[in-house]
C-alpha cells in the first residue's frame, strides 16, 4: 500500500501526461480506468530510470512479482521484452478477458518469495 504523499506525487506526474481519450495499457491493450493507473518505470530509478509509461495496476504488481529491478534494468526494459516473459505473456493473455476496472491479488513468485 502506497503512502499518502506519495499517491499525491504519482497522481501529479500522471496530471501532467498529455491526455488524448482515454489510456491504453500498453501491456494488455486495454483502456485504464483513472482509479487503476500505475505509473511503472521501465528502467528501475534506482538503476538510473527516468520514462515512465502508464499501466494498469494489476499489470504493473504482476511485473513486480515476476520479475526483480535488476532484470527489468537488464533485459526487460521495454515494452515487447515484458511482453516476450513467458509468464507477464500468460498473465496478459488472461488478463485481456477481462473488464478494464478488473482488479485482483497478486502475489510474488516463489521464486522471488524464496
Amino acid at each position: 500500500m502506497t503512502g499518502r504523499i506519495r499517491r499525491r506525487l504519482i497522481a501529479e506526474r500522471l496530471d501532467a501526461l498529455p491526455r488524448r481519450g482515454p489510456v491504453i495499457c500498453p501491456l494488455c491493450a486495454r483502456p485504464v480506468p483513472q482509479s487503476l493507473q500505475d505509473a511503472h518505470h521501465l528502467v528501475p530509478r534506482s538503476h538510473g530510470g527516468k520514462h515512465t509509461e502508464v499501466l494498469h495496476r494489476i499489470c504493473h504488481q504482476q511485473i513486480h512479482a515476476l520479475l526483480t529491478e535488476v532484470e527489468l534494468a537488464k533485459h526487460y526494459h521495454t515494452i515487447e521484452a515484458l511482453l516476450a516473459h513467458p509468464g507477464i505473456a500468460s498473465f496478459v493473455a488472461w488478463v485481456r478477458t477481462k473488464p478494464e476496472g478488473f482488479f485482483g491479488r497478486t502475489r510474488k513468485s516463489q521464486r522471488l518469495r524464496g
